[in-house]
């Protein structure tokens, strides 16, 4: 990263506006999840929309594409002609970053993501949050697609592309908008967490632990983040929170906005009833205030998915759904891209895609997808990539979340070089303490020698489940086509 001062963006304070007339936007780092269901509403609401990125792939290029939306490969000022009205600057984009700093030296109108939202595609509707460490994706997606098929029409903005709608975005003419609220920082012109953008009308909170180790200190710093978040919610508005984390019950300390539990405790408001589960169906009850409220059936898998379903029927419930209505979108509700999602089968090989990255949620994913390995084995492969899991802040815990694999893959972080030498994450540490465990592990420099060796040791009735945050370089397709 250059650190010359005089090659830093210098953004005009007052150009953080949203001009009265827009025609033309330009998103910088356009292929983020967020940033990229952003540019398809604004595209679906009739602007002009163009992007820029450094790391395209899909499933977000792709949906960019199909939306006719142009993406420059790189960052740069050309990217900035012709000039656009308005310039939305993703949360990975630095001041350093020369696009950022072209957009400084041209004195063009600027907003950060969550700016643009609420002007565009919030305002005047009510606001439906996903938040938390782990979930958010499938908790929002789960909720637009409850509403839209009790035939509510919500809008929303989702981090992953719902595979019932082909889309991460929808402008709906309903009351209601459904987004993914991100603890993340929300500009580096403007450090706060993007949720604080959002004030709810519902909001779930899944769960708070230590992520995003590049922002956040410790846990401390992620709790009081969220507290902060909590206590500036209306009193009128309704927290959905689970009910089995210590750290959710010390962040709802000074809330004065109505709270909801969700979870498995006796005393809930909304309760997990009896499981049965016999594939490809898993059934379950919901209990409201130790009544049971309805019987419901879903396709997605795992304990996690339940809590999530609960989640999302709190929140649709009161507003005016009937447990018949919400039981038609549950077993109707296909998934979200890149969550547990079914990429191929060959030779009786099943290849799984995942974004489970934190340690709770690659425990949790690889134990939801056992039971689809029943006939064969589970070969499970993992890319630490994100800025947490490529530190060593985890590195012991990780050794205790593959216990349900039979085959682990263990692929070396691609991009080491952004983390401090004394605070990196060992990917051969972690296939020695696999080992001592019992399990099967092996240690890959590189994404080839994980599609030979797998390709090679794999058989039918085998399921592949690749987890990543990133592309992993296309290791889903290449290894299917290998296969």
């Amino acid at each position: 990263m250059p650190m010359d001062a005089a090659l830093a963006a210098v953004l005009d304070p007052e150009k953080n506006v949203i001009p009265d007339q827009v025609r033309h936007i330009h998103l910088t780092a356009v292929c983020g999840t967020g940033m990229g269901a952003l540019a398809g509403l604004l595209k679906d609401m009739g602007y002009h929309v163009s992007g820029s990125d450094a790391n395209v792939y899909p499933p977000m290029s792709t949906f960019l594409r199909e939306k006719g939306i142009a993406v420059a490969q790189g960052f740069g000022p050309q990217n900035l002609d012709p000039v656009p009205d308005l310039v939305i600057v993703g949360n990975v984009i630095t001041r350093f970053n020369p696009e950022a700093v072209a957009l400084g030296q041209l004195g063009l109108a600027y907003c950060s993501m969550p700016q643009a939202i609420n002007h565009f595609v919030a305002a005047g509707k009510q606001r439906l949050l996903a938040a938390g460490t782990h979930g958010k994706t499938t908790t929002a997606s789960l909720m637009a697609w409850l509403l839209h098929a009790a035939g509510h029409d919500p809008s929303f903005l989702i981090g992953g592309i719902l595979q019932n709608f082909n889309s991460s975005c929808r402008w709906g003419q309903g009351p209601h908008i459904v987004l993914e609220a991100d603890e993340y920082d929300t500009a580096f012109f403007d450090k706060g967490a993007k949720f604080f953008h959002y004030p709810p009308a519902a909001t779930v909170l899944t769960g708070v632990e230590f992520d995003h180790a590049d922002i956040f200190a410790d846990l401390a710093a992620v709790k009081r983040t969220f507290t902060k978040f909590v206590n500036q919610m209306a009193p009128e508005a309704r927290l959905i929170a689970v009910d089995n984390d210590a750290d959710v019950d010390a962040v709802l300390g000074n809330a004065c906005c109505r709270v909801e539990r969700y979870g498995q405790k006796a005393g809930s408001m909304w309760r997990l009833g009896r499981i049965a589960q016999q594939l490809p169906w898993t059934r379950f009850e919901v209990f409201r205030d130790n009544r049971q409220w309805g019987e419901f059936k879903t396709r997605l898998v795992g304990l996690h998915n339940l809590y999530n379903l609960v989640a999302a029927i709190a929140v649709t419930a009161p507003l005016g759904m009937s447990p018949e209505a919400i039981a038609r979108g549950v077993s109707s509700f296909k998934g979200a891209r890149r969550r547990q999602e079914i990429r191929g089968q060959r030779r009786g090989v099943t290849v799984i895609d995942d974004f489970a990255h934190h340690p709770t949620a690659v425990k949790a994913t690889i134990e939801a997808i056992k039971p689809m390995s029943l006939k064969g084995r589970l070969i499970a492969v993992f890319e630490p990539r994100t800025n947490t899991s490529m530190r060593c802040i985890f590195q012991t815990v990780y050794a205790s979340c593959f216990d349900a694999a039979d085959v682990v893959c263990i692929r070396e972080p691609s991009r080491l070089d952004k983390i401090e030498t004394d605070q990196r994450f060992s990917s051969p540490q972690l296939v020695d303490d696999l080992r001592r465990r019992g399990i099967d592990a092996h240690f890959f420099e590189n994404t080839d020698g994980i599609i030979d060796f797998v390709a090679d040791r794999a058989c039918s009735g085998d399921v592949v489940l690749v987890m990543s945050n990133g592309g992993f370089d296309n290791i889903h397709q290449r290894l299917l086509e290998q296969l």
